[in-house]
């Protein structure tokens, strides 16, 4: 097994649509499991994963197409207090959230893309990427609370420090970092939802590209996906491990559903309740 140490778990600082939480313990498991010396992620998001870790190699590396991802992980890195002094009196109306949306963060500084970036993902219902709304809980206090959210955002500074952090397409990340001893967990969009990134961002040709990109590499993977008769095609010729989840979004009832956690490394168990 390769040098390991402990870290302290610690929560995304912000709501992704598809982020792992329910399934984060099952992931974390089965990536222990694997032996490693650098760990690295294609699709970041909002760190559902890397994140609620406790034990991580030397190495690691997250990545994200998305520019305000990768912006908002640096500047939580390098200028944490400079970020926190533009937060600091920001309020939660409806008004600021439909001028940022509208915003185009290209004629933003880092300081302001990030702040704007974090803002939105806050309060955006359902922890929507693309078509964001403005999620209200009736009965519940504001989302964003400089008070309450400083603390996480002061753990996430501490955690990213040393971490290498890229804004690449998965098919130039995972070639430029792949090498014997590399993990690579992989959370890609869902098969059908591949546009609630943004358009044309991941496309339904791309699963078969990963798949052909992962069967070639030198290090190992997991990846995380629904389970539907395309992905387990696409996917067949690695070890295929099927894992129930529940999803909720809004004021609907929870939803059982299916997944699967691919990977191409023999041997991997879970406990036969699966954990949390």
């Amino acid at each position: 097994m390769e040098s390991m140490h402990r870290v302290q778990p610690i929560s995304p600082v912000a709501a992704w649509i598809g982020g792992k939480r329910n399934l984060a313990g099952r992931i974390t498991r089965l990536i222990d499991q694997i032996p490693h010396g650098a760990y690295c992620e294609p699709f970041v998001g909002m760190g559902g994963v890397f994140f609620r870790r406790d034990r991580v190699p030397k190495a690691e590396v997250v990545n994200d197409i998305s520019r305000d991802v990768a912006t908002l992980f640096r500047i939580l890195q390098r200028h944490y207090v400079a970020f926190l002094d533009m937060l600091r009196y920001q309020l939660t109306t409806r008004s600021e959230f439909e001028r940022l949306t509208k915003t185009d963060p290209d004629t933003l500084t880092d300081l302001e893309r990030a702040a704007r970036f974090l803002y939105l993902q806050r309060l955006s219902f359902g922890g929507k990427v693309a078509g964001r709304t403005f999620g209200v809980s009736p009965g519940m206090p504001a989302r964003f609370d400089v008070t309450k959210l400083q603390p996480l955002l002061e753990a996430v500074h501490e955690r990213l420090a040393g971490v290498i952090i890229e804004a690449l397409p998965f098919d130039r990340f995972i070639p430029r970092y792949d090498r014997p001893g590399a993990l690579f967990y992989c959370d890609p969009p869902y098969w059908g939802c591949e546009d609630d990134y943004g358009k044309r961002i991941f496309e339904p040709a791309d699963f078969e590209r990963l798949a052909v990109l992962l069967a070639g590499i030198k290090g190992a993977f997991l990846l995380s996906i629904n389970d539907t008769p395309e992905i387990r095609e696409i996917f067949g010729g690695f070890q295929l491990i099927e894992v129930e989840t529940t999803y909720s979004t809004g004021l609907n009832p929870p939803k059982k559903m299916p997944e699967l956690i691919i990977s191409n490394v023999a041997g991997l168990t879970l406990a036969k309740d699966g954990g949390p």
